[in-house]
């Protein structure tokens, strides 16, 4: 069976950056399961992962704007240390929720000052090239609960 819309897939992978170097891997988790068609991983690897089945091996690149977006520098800011009431010691790498004009935006501290906090709003992986190697390792119908809920169920899936 080919992974397209109404399909569940489940894949191994490992992400890395321009330099090689590894983001992130299920090496040594269970296999990453996701509904096809639903915008549950990155659009550019969504794509490159149509039509393949159990079995496929390859690498795939996905460009910022088919994969984390790119990065916005209005994002970055830079806010007074008193506007993290509660919390004593900042630092570099921390991240917060804030609340913006859209609603909730996640942040992370990029820099501390003695007064001042800067933050950046992008995801940590915006403006990036994705490198994935993938290993499609199933792929199978959805039930029409997975459909109606939006979600695999079971093993690799949402258990209710």
């Amino acid at each position: 069976m080919q992974i397209s819309e109404r399909s569940v897939a489940s894949f191994h992978y490992t992400l890395t950056d321009d330099q090689g170097q590894v983001i992130d891997s299920s090496e040594g988790r269970e296999p990453l399961t996701y509904l096809h068609g639903t915008g549950q991983i990155v659009p550019g690897l969504e794509k490159a992962m149509e039509g393949r089945q159990a079995g496929d091996q390859f690498k795939v690149e996905v460009a910022p704007e088919e994969g984390y977006g790119v990065h916005h520098p209005e994002l970055m800011q830079e806010v007074p240390r008193d506007a993290f009431q509660g919390v004593d010691n900042i630092e570099p790498g921390m991240q917060f929720q804030g609340r913006g004009p859209q609603g909730v935006l996640n942040v992370t501290v990029t820099k501390v000052d003695a007064e001042t906090v800067h933050i950046d709003g992008n995801h940590p992986l915006a403006g990036k090239t994705l490198h994935f190697a993938i290993e499609v390792t199933d792929v199978r119908e959805a039930s029409e609960e997975e459909l109606s809920h939006g979600h695999v169920h079971g093993e690799g899936g949402h258990h209710h």
